[in-house]
């Protein structure tokens, strides 16, 4: 299979589908790979590493996706390359299309095969090829958070772990899985005053269990986001439907009765955000203020760190990308049911229920699309 890595164009996006060592074991086992010129070169992967590993340097992207039977890429295709994608065309990436109409249908006018990362399971039910971004995501999100308390950044001038004699941050994370985790960890770390909010009292107790007496875990009401958002200096929306849309946990009322000069951190942009007030923002331009409450809604937020997710990333979806190249899309997917289900867009039809259902659009089951 001939497999093409484009350089990505999303603002201040610096990582890449493949690191060299990914290609190398994509070229021992038969396959070509094309990678655009200078793909890599943010993060120190020069062509001539690429080069090395067995790829071919194409100068152009034009070039790739006119030749590569299936792309691999990191961030949802934008509109210039959804234009350049063609029939049976595989696209391997995250995309994220429940609160994203118009990438939704630009994938289903292209008839490609549109397998999303972010929704490929394992045998435990969880996302492993989100889970890395994810823990880059939550150890970011805290010392996002904590430059924008930064009264230079809007904030209120708090130091989250405060100094001897002086009270500490509060931070309030809004959901306990992989990024809310790792908020927690980095928060705890600086000696913040820290609570999660979950609906899962499995997951309270394994946090509990995990780290003591130092997290406050709480179960998840809305009368318990309103006590605790009010009273936060930093709040991380970590909350995760897979595949849907995020449930708008905050609401505008809840931001008007924050503490002046108080965080908001959403994670969850890249789902449609988990706080009303929420809007998609760049690394260029990170933040707004709503309310005298700073919002930090950046959609790609590892890009910020991208060497450290091109390389966390690629541990776990190279497996993944070689079962597709070394069987075929349609073989890859009826030998593990958990890669199928990352199938999302097939040919002009969506394969997955939550977003046929955020667009109003005809569902096709995964098995029926592929006849099995």
């Amino acid at each position: 299979m001939r497999i093409g890595v484009p350089k990505e164009i999303k603002n201040h996006e610096y990582r890449v589908g493949l690191i060299p060592s990914s290609v190398r074991e994509l070229v021992a086992h038969g396959h070509e790979v094309l990678v655009e010129t200078h793909a890599g070169y943010g993060i120190g992967l020069d062509d001539e590493h690429y080069v090395a590993a067995g790829a071919r340097i194409a100068p152009t992207a034009d070039e790739v996706f006119a030749t590569a039977d299936m792309i691999v890429k990191v961030k949802e295709p934008q509109p210039v390359e959804i234009a350049r994608l063609r029939k049976g065309q595989i696209l391997f990436t995250y995309l994220h299309l429940a609160p994203d109409e118009p990438q939704t249908r630009g994938l289903m006018k292209s008839g490609c095969i549109a397998i999303a990362y972010e929704t490929v399971t394992d045998a435990h039910g969880r996302l492993p090829l989100l889970a890395p971004m994810s823990e880059v995501a939550g150890r970011m999100s805290i010392q996002a958070g904590a430059h924008c308390l930064e009264k230079a950044q809007g904030g209120n001038g708090t130091l989250l772990g405060g100094v001897p004699g002086v009270a500490v941050g509060s931070v309030v994370i809004l959901g306990g899985g992989v990024v809310g985790t790792n908020a927690a960890r980095m928060a705890m770390g600086l000696e913040a005053r820290v609570t999660v909010l979950d609906r899962s009292l499995h997951r309270l107790y394994e946090l509990d269990m995990q780290f003591g007496p130092t997290l406050n875990t709480i179960y998840s009401t809305r009368d318990a986001i309103e006590e605790y958002v009010l009273t936060a200096d930093l709040v991380i929306g970590a909350v995760l439907v897979p595949g849907a849309a995020a449930p708008k946990l905050v609401t505008r009322e809840m931001v008007s009765r924050m503490k002046r000069g108080s965080v908001l951190v959403d994670v969850a942009i890249d789902q449609g955000g988990c706080f009303e007030t929420s809007r998609p923002t760049t690394h260029a331009e990170p933040t707004y203020i709503v309310d005298d409450v700073v919002h930090y809604c950046v959609a790609n937020m590892p890009g910020g760190v991208a060497r450290t997710s091109t390389f966390a990333l690629n541990n776990a979806t190279l497996p993944f990308t070689l079962a597709l190249a070394d069987k075929g899309w349609r073989q890859a997917l009826a030998d593990d049911h958990h890669l199928m289900a990352g199938l999302n867009v097939h040919e002009g039809r969506v394969t997955y229920k939550a977003v046929a259902e955020a667009h109003g659009l005809d569902y096709t089951p995964v098995q029926e699309a592929l006849k099995l």
